[in-house]
């Protein structure tokens, strides 16, 4: 028969086991929560903030001096971690709106969509490449696989609204494949130099082992003193 004091440190054991995975139990909890909800809201006021800046920054400047022209190259240099456009995906619904800003380091991709350095600007000859979240940080392409040949993809970048066409539906590839942001995208179809888009993503949904890449081509442009593109109005 256990003798008293070896059942009161039986339960001394189970009772402190127990407080502990309520503890562990309760971090996990807060730290899903965390990448859950606390990200999308930071990543939402810092979108808003983002096009609330660039909205501001359009308001000021002179309209574009001619008809769907597209950026010109002599155009000022883009500055790291800044907003300089925004992008629309009606596929992903009418709400959907998040800035573009320059380059991909991760503190840039909790405030929106970034531009891989050294691609094309939007409507320039070659491939403007662009990365977003699939989860956490407001989830911009949750959606992605979602993508259809003639989706619409549509950039501002204040003086003209871009209309990119989706290609195909989106590829699945490793993350060291990065001749789908060439100027040319190995694997995308187009042959030849053109005006391209491509939209990068992690897969699977909750991982990154593996990257979703859709293409898309220029498909038309629209001073924006004309107003919203057709796929934005109709």
């Amino acid at each position: 028969m256990p003798s008293p004091l070896s059942v009161r440190s039986l339960r001394l054991v189970v009772r402190t086991f127990s407080e502990l995975c309520i503890t562990v139990g309760t971090l996990i909890v807060l730290f899903v929560a965390y990448v859950l909800l606390w990200t999308g809201v930071k990543a939402a006021d810092a979108a808003d903030d983002g096009i609330a800046t660039l909205n501001s920054r359009w308001a000021r400047q002179p309209a574009a001096p001619s008809a769907g022209a597209p950026s010109a190259p002599s155009a000022s240099p883009y500055r790291d971690g800044k907003p300089f456009a925004t992008m629309r995906i009606p596929r992903f619904g009418s709400g959907w709106e998040w800035p573009v800003l320059e380059n991909t380091e991760p503190r840039t991709l909790q405030k929106g969509l970034g531009h891989y350095s050294g691609t094309a600007r939007p409507g320039e000859s070659g491939n403007f490449a662009v990365a977003g979240h699939r989860r956490t940080y407001g989830d911009p392409f949750k959606d992605f696989p979602k993508l259809r040949p003639g989706d619409a993809v549509i950039v501002n970048d204040g003086t003209t609204w871009f209309t990119y066409r989706i290609a195909k539906e989106p590829y699945r590839t490793v993350p060291t494949d990065t001749a789908v942001v060439d100027p040319v995208p190995r694997r995308s179809g187009f042959e030849g130099p053109g005006r391209y888009l491509t939209l990068t993503t992690c897969e699977p949904e909750w991982g990154s082992s593996h990257r979703l890449i859709a293409w898309a081509h220029l498909d038309a442009t629209r001073p924006v003193s004309e107003g919203k593109p057709p796929d934005l109005t109709g």
